[in-house]
């Protein structure tokens, strides 16, 4: 076997449960941010010492330079000429301790030639030579800077002062200093982590909330409890939303099993009455006419499970995008009158002559003709199911034009109503109203279907007002785009 083909089944063969496991939120971001703060305060840090550095350096020089120039004006007698009195010493002692100066100074006076008139300490010429030559290299690597101040007297310069330190002195920098930073440096850090911790805590909790109700949604309990009392406002609408969609998802779940429950009960009723029926039959209970009754009464079982499977596909299939709307440019007032007088042949004498009112110009629709005609069929056939009994039933349809420019076609009949408690639900999936009296009841998707085509075409299907006194007669508005 080839190492490339053991490496690809070893790869395969790998136990998915040793894969990395994801860290907390809080541990994620509190290391992260540790190790992005202490770097950045330590690089800080570095930066602010090496500027301290060179601020020490340059005030310790501007310090040396006024004390050369002190021991210059010290150097002139009152004749005008140069004089080193004994007290000298005790005043570049005295300056040392008073600008704190370190011990490691030197205060050299040279003469008019460039001998060495007076060194503190004690030097002797050649190392006098060796520190002013270092000096006047202005080398970054020179051991020794120096500040120098002319001797002038009556007869002009009379000599020089030189104050030198070494470099490493001028950049000294007080351990209580270097002490008093690091502390501030660690104590920022600290309370960055501090901070940043806290943040996490707060950030982390309300989302472990809601990762445990999400647990308890994908184990099928819908009914949980999530505290939104969030000041931050962003976490707060989470909370909120997550409760509400878990609210959607419990209201959801109720309708499916009641949708369940009821497709289940109303394919099962024609089912059981076909097969009551063709057995009666079959065992020879009853025969001749009565033989043919039972089948024709089959037959429309069949039908009505035939028409209650082909609401469920397509309201199915509309829900799905599966249904295909045209958009074509439609003459209104021809479509209507096709369509009402298309339903009427099949109608029986308990309806009247239905009345079309179309406007003086006519109106075209941006929709499809197909569609629109399973919208008003079907506002239609409702309004025959829902009619009161002993009464014929009187339909009105009624077309206009709205400012918005839309069409609004309304369908009016003089029926019982619809209830003010049922208002609100006749365009929920399933829904059937009790105060149908037709025995071809459907699954309730009629409307619901009817409504997705309309809003497919651009348009939409609304309850109108009742025609009549309280809860007599039902009216439905179907609003379509006008063609341009």
């Amino acid at each position: 076997m080839s190492i490339r083909r053991k490496n690809l089944i070893s790869t395969l063969t790998k136990d998915p449960t040793k894969a990395k496991k994801p860290t907390s939120i809080l541990s994620y971001w509190t290391v992260r941010y540790l190790l992005i703060i202490s770097i950045g305060l330590l690089l800080t840090a570095l930066v602010t010492f090496w500027w301290i550095q060179q601020e020490a350096m340059n005030n310790r020089m501007q310090t040396t330079g006024l004390l050369a120039q002190e021991i210059a004006d010290r150097s002139v007698g009152p004749d005008g000429k140069l004089a080193i009195t004994k007290g000298l010493d005790k005043l570049v002692e005295d300056r040392k301790r008073f600008f704190k100066l370190t011990a490691e100074m030197c205060v050299i006076i040279t003469g008019p030639q460039g001998q060495m008139l007076y060194s503190q300490p004690p030097l002797t010429e050649e190392e006098m030579r060796y520190k002013l030559n270092d000096t006047l290299t202005d080398s970054r690597s020179a051991e020794y800077k120096a500040a120098s101040a002319e001797i002038r007297g009556d007869q002009g310069i009379l000599g020089q002062v030189f104050v030198m330190q070494t470099t490493r002195s001028l950049r000294h920098i007080p351990s209580e200093e270097i002490t008093f930073f690091s502390i501030i440096i660690v104590f920022l850090i600290i309370l960055s982590w501090l901070t940043i911790y806290l943040l996490s805590i707060k950030l982390a909790k309300p989302i472990q909330r809601v990762a445990a109700a999400a647990a308890q949604i994908s184990g099928g309990q819908y009914n949980i409890i999530l505290a939104t009392g969030a000041k931050e406002r962003e976490i707060h609408e989470l909370l909120v939303s997550f409760k509400e969609m878990a609210g959607k998802l419990q209201q959801f779940e109720q309708s499916r099993a009641v949708m369940l429950a009821g497709v289940s009960h109303e394919l099962k009723t024609p089912v059981t009455s076909i097969k009551g029926l063709l057995h009666a039959v079959r065992e020879g209970v009853v025969e001749g006419e009565e033989a043919g009754e039972f089948l024709d009464i089959a037959l429309l079982e069949a039908e009505k499970l035939q028409r209650m499977v082909a609401d469920l596909l397509d309201y199915n299939a509309l829900t799905a995008g599966i249904v295909a709307v045209r958009h074509d440019r439609l003459e209104a007032a021809p479509l209507l009158e096709e369509i009402l007088y298309q339903w009427k042949l099949t109608q029986g004498e308990d309806v009247c002559e239905p009345v079309l009112n179309l406007p003086e110009t006519p109106l075209y629709l941006r929709g499809d003709p197909l569609r629109i005609q399973q919208i008003i069929v079907n506002l239609l056939n409702n309004s025959m199911q829902a009619k009161a009994q002993g009464r014929k039933l009187q339909l009105t349809l009624a077309l206009t034009a709205t400012p918005q420019g839309c069409a609004e076609i309304t369908v009016t009949d003089n029926g019982p109503g619809i209830h003010p408690d049922s208002r609100e639900l006749i365009f929920e999936a399933f829904f059937r109203s009790t105060g149908k009296q037709s025995v071809l009841r459907g699954l309730g998707l009629g409307l619901t279907f009817s409504r997705l085509l309309a809003e497919a075409m651009g348009g939409s299907l609304t309850l109108g007002e009742a025609a009549g006194p309280p809860r007599e007669g039902c009216s439905f508005v179907l609003r379509l785009p006008l063609a341009a």
